[in-house]
Parts: C-alpha cells; structure tokens; sequence
C-alpha cells in the first residue's frame, strides 16, 4: 500500500489535497454527493479542482474487523487506468490530516 494523496478535511465533510503518483499531479476534492437518491449511488465524488473533471467516487465502509467507518475510493482516468483505494488518518494526531492509501491488485 502507498499514499498517493495528503487530504485536508473541510468544514462541509469535503477533503481537498493532491492526488501524486510518479506520472500525475493533480489538486482533486473529495466531495459529498448531495445528489444521492439510492443505496447503490456513492457517498462522495472525486473531482479535479483543476479542470472540474470527474475522476472517481467513494463510499462510506464499516470494518468487519473494528467496526469504524472509512471511505472506499475508486478513482479512473486515462493516466491511471482504474485504482482502488481508502481514505484513512494521517500519521500524527491531527484530524483534519488524511490521506489516500492505494490498494494494488492482488
């Protein structure tokens, strides 16, 4: 697993940071999905603040093993193919600090 992302969470539930791996850079939000009629719809959408491009979404997970809630992200785009990835703390004791941790293949 690797963090390709620092997050800083916002007042109104967003994250906003930079998505970096070796061939992109790009400032992206993580933002709530105010639009959510169903179930199977995501919690959150992953834009570019750059361009306003949809990137992803994400939705909120309950741990089988701790019970906490975390978001799951899945990001596309012609640079990246299809990534999976979680939303989890920072290292250190800020909460407003996260970051976005890969989940390569298996």
């Amino acid at each position: 697993m690797a963090t390709i992302a620092n997050l800083t969470v916002k007042t109104d539930g967003s994250f906003e940071g930079t998505l970096a791996t070796l061939s992109v850079t790009a400032p992206i939000a993580i933002i709530p999905n105010g639009r959510k009629a169903k179930d199977s719809e995501p919690d959150y959408r992953v834009v570019s603040r750059k361009n306003g491009f949809e990137l992803g979404a994400g939705w909120v997970r309950t741990s089988q093993t701790t019970g906490a809630e975390y978001v799951s992200v899945s990001l596309s785009a012609p640079e990246l193919g299809t990534i999976y990835c979680n939303i989890a703390n920072a290292p250190g004791d800020d909460a407003s600090k996260k970051v976005l941790i890969w989940n390569p293949p298996s």
